[in-house]
């Protein structure tokens, strides 16, 4: 499963497998692809397609999946499942380019749903474990919640955007959990320190 990175790498590995799969003479144009954060929304790219993260969930339609076993043998704390939403807003001069950029975008995410470890551990390499995949999938999101995103965002002007999410993104804690004789409880560890001169 994924550490703590989990979530910039799935994020950045969406762009990327955007970025390697275009075609610059498809569109007789340049397009960048960038991950967005709120604030980007003010200096856009001209031609391209951007992500915003704009909601992380827990994944509750299953049980909480228990943690990982560490190097030295102990079992770790329970994982935490994790789905992604996001915007992949498209950015163009025209609207013909606009949508072709939409369909060719769309097209490629459905033939490539799975995202393989490569790909996953391609900006933070080593944070997901051999064999593992993240689903991508178009998701729902009504037009009015569509509206508050933008709203949100403070823009002036809306630009194409379709809804994704990104699951199950399961990430593995660093803590073991110890055994008494009542059942699994964790250890604490506090720092203490003295302050002189007080």
């Amino acid at each position: 499963m994924a550490d703590y990175r989990g979530i910039h790498a799935a994020t950045e590995a969406v762009v990327e497998l955007l970025r390697s799969s275009y075609r610059q003479d498809d569109f007789n144009n340049t397009l960048e692809f960038r991950v967005f954060t709120s604030r980007d929304f003010a200096t856009p790219i001209t031609n391209g397609v951007s992500l915003f993260l704009y909601r992380i969930f827990p994944h509750g339609s299953s049980r909480t999946p228990a943690g990982a076993i560490g190097g030295d043998g102990r079992r770790l704390q329970s994982r935490l499942p994790l789905v992604l939403h996001f915007l992949l807003t498209v950015w163009a001069q025209r609207p013909s380019l606009q949508h072709s950029i939409a369909g060719w975008m769309m097209r490629t995410l459905e033939d490539n749903a799975l995202l393989p470890t490569g790909l996953l551990n391609a900006a933070a390499p080593g944070t997901f474990g051999r064999n593992e995949t993240l689903e991508i999938a178009v998701a729902e999101l009504a037009t009015e919640d569509l509206m508050r995103v933008w709203e949100a965002l403070d823009t002036s002007v809306y630009q194409l955007s379709i809804p994704y999410l990104a699951r199950v993104l399961s990430i593995d804690s660093q803590e073991p959990v110890y055994a008494t004789g009542e059942g699994d409880v964790r250890e604490r560890r506090q720092r203490v320190g003295v302050l002189e001169g007080v």
